[in-house]
């Protein structure tokens, strides 16, 4: 039966040691180095009001101090409610004797903590990652849901929307709980599209973490729309039906993924790898979690984007065999109605998040390097058709359809 984890929502929780929480009561009151316009401040004021947070004697947060892994299972450990059976066995050499032993056993209990993670100890005073942060509360949700530890299987191999998807690239044992983090808003990305793992997670962006927690761990897995696509990216290798009125019926794009398609010009072929859907009908609010990787407000066209009309951005891996190979053999070398022929003009998203594009110029120049069986992975920008299709070598096809 499923077991939902309720989140405390009054009184104060007295936990960790002297050093990180003292007894201010802060709600209802500000703290000198919390200016009101400050990213996190509604979020610290309602941490704080609801016991999740204190301040320090001295009337100050300290938003920016960061936050040790004894500390955040402390926290976990308490506003996740419920009785669970703690093992008295599953702990760390490590955390004999230190005021947070009881509170890290609670939380391996509810599957926030595998100790199988940390087989030199568990080093309760390092300062705990934001990766560290994903994977401990996707866990947890795991743990309380089946449909979200389904959603971590899911999204093994899906397209992570931050830029350390691209490089250096984001292995199968991480990319799922960065995932679920994303899909479900419980963390986001910085502003420059990075998730930030390794970077160490703050008082302030724990505060809006933990109240993201809560709205998470009170809803089910395909309430979140950006994790409904994650999923769908993950499992079938695009998010058409969950974010558009297509799809693709009776066949499957896993039917024809990673399967080579020659040009019938024989100029070279090339392979489909992912057909990622943004709903673009309101640029006013772009909708589907891989928006931010494409495109923004500025590559709004009146003539074009219109209600119906849908954004597709397509990855594929080009390898030229002609010897002068440019952007000409491969309009002219198509013979598919899916395949898109334009270029993600947003260059500035372009850049930020790293992947490759077709080249505005000089395009027999940009594929020199990449012949004699070297491929070439690209994105590129379409629409989605009322009715399309795209078939491989082998026969294999995929149609997309209205529904």
């Amino acid at each position: 039966m499923r077991r939902r984890v309720a989140l405390l929502l009054a009184g104060w929780i007295f936990v960790m040691n002297a050093h990180f929480i003292v007894g201010v009561k802060a709600a209802g009151t500000g703290f000198k180095d919390v200016k009101p316009d400050h990213w996190a401040g509604k979020a610290i004021e309602a941490a704080v009001g609801k016991g999740y947070f204190k301040g320090y004697a001295d009337g100050t947060f300290q938003p920016n101090a960061t936050v040790t892994r004894a500390e955040f299972a402390a926290l976990l450990a308490r506003v996740a409610e419920g009785e669970v059976e703690v093992n008295p066995a599953a702990s760390f050499a490590d955390l004999a004797g230190h005021w947070s032993e009881a509170e890290v056993k609670r939380a391996i209990a509810l599957g926030f903590v595998q100790p199988s993670d940390y087989p030199d100890g568990f080093k309760p005073n390092t300062p705990i990652t934001r990766f560290e942060i994903a994977k401990w509360m996707a866990s947890g949700l795991a743990e309380a849901d089946p449909d979200y530890r389904q959603a971590l299987e899911d999204t093994k191999t899906t397209v992570i929307p931050v830029k350390e998807y691209f490089n250096p690239g984001i292995s199968e044992s991480k990319s799922s709980y960065i995932a679920v983090a994303l899909g479900t808003k419980l963390l986001s990305g910085y502003p420059d599209g990075s998730f930030g793992m390794d970077l160490k997670a703050t008082r302030a962006e724990t505060a809006a973490i933990l109240l993201n927690y809560e709205n998470a761990s009170l809803k089910q897995a395909d309430q979140f729309l950006g994790l409904r696509e994650l999923r769908q990216v993950g499992t079938e290798r695009t998010n058409l039906e969950t974010i558009s009125p297509f799809t693709t019926g009776n066949t499957s794009f896993n039917n024809v993924v990673d399967k080579t398609y020659t040009f019938k010009n024989n100029a070279g072929t090339l392979k489909l790898h992912h057909y990622i859907v943004v709903d673009t009908e309101d640029f006013k609010d772009i909708s589907s979690i891989y928006a931010p990787l494409f495109v923004d407000e500025t590559d709004y066209v009146e003539r074009i984007d219109k209600p119906g009309n849908y954004r597709v951005y397509m990855q594929v891996t080009i390898y030229p065999k002609a010897s002068e190979f440019s952007i000409g053999h491969y309009i002219n070398g198509i013979n598919s109605t899916l395949l898109g022929i334009g270029r993600v003009n947003n260059t500035k998203l372009i850049q930020q998040y790293g992947y490759l594009s077709f080249p505005a110029l000089e395009t027999k120049k940009f594929f020199q390097n990449y012949k004699n069986g070297q491929g070439i992975s690209l994105w590129i920008e379409s629409y989605v058709k009322e009715r399309s299709s795209y078939t491989t070598d082998d026969s294999s096809f995929v149609i997309t359809e209205g529904k």
